[in-house]
């Protein structure tokens, strides 16, 4: 492990890194050596201010220690994949909206220092696996920190779904979300799915918009492999994203294969608030 603490900003919600200067100088000033590393590989000139060293987080992370993700929860997840990878744990600051997932707000940055001084809770999140298969081959390997998500965008699709070989469920509609625990408070939620404590150990499945009655969320142990199918007639598509990442079509006879990850996101808890304090604020109260 490095010496090095990574600050990765989203930089169109730290509009001009405000807050990840802020934190840089904080510190360095108290010693720490770090590295700023956006988000996204190549942004507009005018998104960074010019004066500003970037670095790119695949080329630095073994440099690095921890991890400190600037902007809401998507600028975790881009971040997070590398981090679990590694070994280093992550601490957000939110710059976005609901933020679920960081656990420091811009006006109590400064907590950051305590943080990376070891003084925080460490919170282990369970990762998913998941494997396309077609023809018989697997053509894409991912891992998710929050979901997998297969979706006609518009079209009602047929989803058939199966738990260690066995039908779990088949029905109609827009398609299927594979949660986390820690991802069960994004779009599974929105979905119809439990909310799940995020150091749970379980792999939700969801249905979303279905064309009937029948189809429910399933909370499934964590040793269990999960697979789906999506059927599309009559023109019909339907695709799969992991963790918001670029669409991939999906053909009829394509199996999506899910199961538990070794890899799991480090994060750091300060204990200020608990996962109901949080869910309540973001999720309830915040209407």
């Amino acid at each position: 492990m490095g010496d090095h603490v990574l600050l990765c900003p989203n930089p169109f919600r730290d509009v001009d890194l405000d807050v990840t200067l802020y934190v840089q100088d904080l510190l360095e000033k108290n010693g720490y050596k770090t590295y700023i590393c956006p988000i996204f590989d190549e942004v507009e000139d005018s998104a960074i201010p010019d004066h500003i060293e970037k670095h790119r987080l695949r080329d630095v992370i073994d440099e690095a220690f921890f991890v400190v993700a600037i902007g809401g929860d998507g600028t975790i997840l881009h971040c997070g994949k590398c981090a679990a990878i590694h070994k280093v744990p992550v601490i957000g600051i939110n710059a976005g909206t609901k933020g679920f997932m960081a656990i420091l707000e811009k006006g109590n940055s400064d907590l950051v220092l305590r943080a990376v001084s070891g003084d925080y809770l460490e919170e282990r999140r369970m990762m998913l696996d998941v494997s396309l298969i077609r023809n018989g081959e697997t053509i894409m390997e991912n891992s998710a920190i929050n979901d997998i998500v297969i979706n006609g965008f518009g079209d009602c699709i047929g989803v058939t779904a199966w738990c260690d070989g066995d039908k779990m469920t088949k029905y109609f509609g827009d398609g299927a979300v594979f949660a986390t625990p820690t991802g069960s408070s994004a779009y599974s939620l929105s979905a119809g799915g439990p909310l799940v404590e995020p150091t749970a150990q379980d792999i939700i499945f969801t249905p979303i918009c279905v064309h009937g009655m029948s189809a429910k969320s399933y909370v499934l142990s964590p040793d269990r492999i999960v697979s789906a199918r999506a059927e599309c007639h009559y023109g019909k598509q339907a695709f799969l994203k992991v963790d918001g990442s670029d669409l991939i079509e999906l053909e009829n006879d394509d199996i999506i294969k899910v199961k538990k990850s070794e890899l799991e996101l480090i994060m750091a808890n300060l204990g200020q608030k608990s996962f109901y304090d949080i869910a309540f604020e973001k999720l309830i109260e915040g209407y």
